[in-house]
């Protein structure tokens, strides 16, 4: 189930007043009302909010909506997951809980933590089935993570560097960048997410205290169950993490889970799917995505989708969504803008 907490629409209406926006024909198209956004903890279909923040832009004219609703946003928007992530020991295990409970927070979030050589890349991957054009959601999710990241560390804490996967912004859309992020930027990357230094990482939080972690825990387990992730999340998130470096078989996923090729395809038909259609689903969640990179070849949208030619790749796309990556990918960036 694709769902969201009406918390995520925190700070919706004050942009949209600043905007002068009339929001009660969007909330109509979006089939949302004030009144299911009071109650930050209950949970809204996930289309409807992400439809509404991308109409919301469109209608405004403010391609920077998202960014202005993540500068409003403070940890204490998380609900109740905000008092275990303030009081671990490093931001590495503060971003562990952040996966941990993502399916309390966002459903179709994932937080993906990779480490290479000296740094992180904490990488945010909106996945909706299908996928749709995300880019206010991406954006504002992207500033909540940076703003509590800053929040665990200190106001002189910066990240080596914040991807965004779409175009540099003209120079008017510019300031808010600089101001909500304040350290590089670069535009144009097959990713969106944050790169730190290992060793920020793992800086020890002066505002972490064990006991008060504990008990946190307990609160947010007797209250908040994360749920345990299905065989289907974690082969998926398995495909996402090889798919660029052409590992995304079923023997290279079942060798990344600890098991063997029979047992995960065991797991999978007790689950009433497949490898193939997950590694399809996946597929289809990024390609749009990569198709509003401009910097990217369809060559390199090819290797990051797993395919080793652009013939293999190109036949796939063609029987997946009768007609050719040149056309679909025309189609993405006319709707990215």
């Amino acid at each position: 189930m694709e769902l969201v907490r009406a918390a995520s629409l925190t700070g919706y209406f004050e942009v949209a007043e600043q905007l002068r926006l009339d929001v009660r024909p969007l909330l109509r198209q979006a089939g949302l009302s004030p009144a299911m956004m009071s109650n930050p903890d209950l949970m809204l279909p996930a289309r409807p909010v992400v439809r509404l923040l991308e109409d919301s832009a469109a209608a405004s004219g403010c391609v920077t909506f998202g960014l202005m609703m993540a500068e409003r946003r403070q940890l204490s928007d998380l609900g109740l997951v905000s008092l275990l992530i303030v009081h671990q020991s490093t931001l590495r295990d503060a971003m562990e809980i952040m996966a941990e409970f993502r399916n309390r927070i966002n459903s179709n979030l994932m937080l993906q933590i990779e480490e290479h050589e000296d740094s992180f890349y904490l990488r945010e991957v909106f996945a909706l089935n299908p996928p749709m054009v995300s880019r206010q959601v991406g954006d504002l999710a992207l500033g909540v993570l940076h703003k509590l990241c800053r929040t665990l560390m200190d106001e002189s804490w910066r990240p080596q560097c914040v991807s965004f996967s779409y175009e540099r912004p003209v120079s008017p859309d510019r300031a808010i960048y600089d101001r909500l992020f304040d350290c590089p930027l670069q535009f144009g990357a097959d990713f969106d997410g944050i790169v730190v230094e290992t060793a920020d990482m793992n800086r020890i939080n002066p505002r972490a205290d064990t006991a008060l972690a504990a008990h946190a825990r307990q609160l947010v387990g007797a209250m908040v169950d994360p749920g345990p992730r299905t065989i289907e999340e974690e082969v998926e998130q398995s495909i996402r993490l090889l798919m660029p470096a052409g590992r995304a078989t079923i023997a290279g996923v079942a060798d990344a889970l600890g098991t063997n090729i029979r047992t995960l395809q065991r797991w999978l038909d007790r689950e009433e799917t497949s490898f193939s259609e997950l590694l399809d689903r996946v597929r289809v969640q990024q390609v749009s995505q990569h198709f509003a990179n401009r910097r990217l070849r369809l060559t390199d949208i090819a290797h990051l989708l797993g395919y080793s030619t652009l013939a293999s790749f190109s036949a796939w796309y063609s029987n997946r969504f009768n007609e050719t990556p040149t056309k679909g990918r025309a189609t993405a960036q006319a709707q990215r803008g």
